[in-house]
């Protein structure tokens, strides 16, 4: 990752990792042509109602991802991937479907002159009713449960390896293994050879991903109930990134994720041994993904108090001090020194400091309730 330079520090690293908070496309920009193996990402939907992570309106959609695209193209190494997770909307008013998403890989290929090397699709089984007025309320339409996950290349030759995907044989097909199988002619016309009974170790996966979006034990959501905190909003499942990054790159290889949200791509790469870069906008969602790496993450060189409570932070948290820097608590404790032993007024304190006294006063409270030596 060293071949990276970016203006701007990250956020946190982790030993495959970086997060940065921030406008991707200024990240985009700043990273070198041919740089990246795999962009795996959930980009903001255009949904009929907006939505507290951010979305665009389907009308403006295209030209507002061309601008990613381009960047995308640039950056992607010739073997490289890009798989967009993006799920539909509703014409407001009446039961049809906006034609959005499909407009969308058009101008893919047709303005950024990516090739369509396959497209997905991820059932979510636990998915909500919706919309209510047509599916629940009226019944004139069935659940929308399916989102388009769409597989594009650069070239028409990326990297991919579905052994690395293999799914388990069925009982069926083991008693077939295990019984042997006669080559012929099936009635459908498909000539079945003898290597139809050689045992490949797995199946080969259908572009159809039945994955419940139902994780509840993991380190991100466990410590956001544990810290009051709320999650973000629209997570994919793990194993969503997870069979892309399995079947499209190799330990090594470099993802990125420009709409990181939560980080479950960061997350998965990490796992895999992928290194992995994360841009995110908004910032309490970078600052709590964290929580997903809680035994790699370093933080940024200073952190503030006050972003740490617009993030969902409760002030009197005893663990405030583990989302800190060791920089921060040495300037905090040095505030506390002059104020105590050269008998400094708190007025003459926030002067020097450029602080407004309140905050001065706020620091000392959080530190006294994070370190435990700290002199009350």
């Amino acid at each position: 990752m060293d071949h990276f330079d970016f203006k701007q520090a990250p956020l946190y690293t982790t030993r495959y990792g970086m997060a940065f908070l921030g406008d991707s496309l200024d990240f985009l920009r700043q990273l070198p042509d041919a740089s990246i193996d795999l962009i795996m990402t959930s980009p903001p939907f255009a949904l009929k109602r907006k939505k507290e992570y951010g979305n665009v309106h389907a009308t403006e959609y295209i030209d507002w991802f061309m601008d990613f695209a381009l960047e995308f193209y640039r950056v992607l190494k010739d073997t490289g991937s890009l798989v967009v997770d993006i799920g539909g909307s509703w014409i407001p008013g009446q039961p049809t479907r906006s034609l959005y998403h499909f407009e969308l890989i058009s101008a893919l290929s047709d303005r950024a002159g990516f090739h369509l090397a396959q497209e997905f699709f991820w059932y979510n089984p636990s998915k909500l009713p919706s919309p209510a007025e047509w599916v629940t309320v009226r019944r004139i339409r069935v659940k929308d449960a399916v989102n388009m996950v769409w597989w594009l290349s650069k070239t028409p030759h990326p990297k991919a390896n579905n052994r690395r995907v293999l799914k388990p044989y069925s009982e069926s097909m083991k008693k077939l293994l295990e019984n042997g199988y006669k080559a012929k002619l099936r009635p459908s016309g498909h000539d079945i050879s003898e290597n139809f009974s050689k045992n490949n170790k797995g199946a080969i996966p259908a572009n159809l991903l039945v994955l419940a979006n139902t994780d509840s034990n993991g380190s991100y959501l466990r410590q956001c109930r544990e810290q009051s905190i709320k999650p973000h909003p629209a997570r994919f499942p793990h194993g969503l990134p997870e069979f892309f990054v399995q079947f499209l790159t190799d330990p090594g290889d470099v993802v990125l994720d420009p709409f990181a949200g939560s980080n479950v791509t960061g997350e998965v790469a990490e796992n895999n041994e992928r290194h992995w870069l994360a841009f995110e906008l908004v910032e309490r969602y970078l600052r709590t993904s964290r929580f997903r790496f809680p035994d790699e993450a370093q933080p940024a060189p200073l952190f503030d108090l006050y972003e740490l409570e617009e993030a969902g932070f409760e002030e009197e948290t005893k663990e405030a001090h583990q989302e800190m820097s060791r920089e921060f608590f040495a300037l905090v404790r040095a505030l506390h020194e002059q104020f105590v032993q050269d008998n400094i007024s708190m007025n003459d304190l926030s002067e020097r400091f450029s602080l407004e006294e309140n905050d001065v006063i706020e620091l000392f409270k959080l530190l006294s309730l994070s370190v435990p030596d700290f002199p009350r």
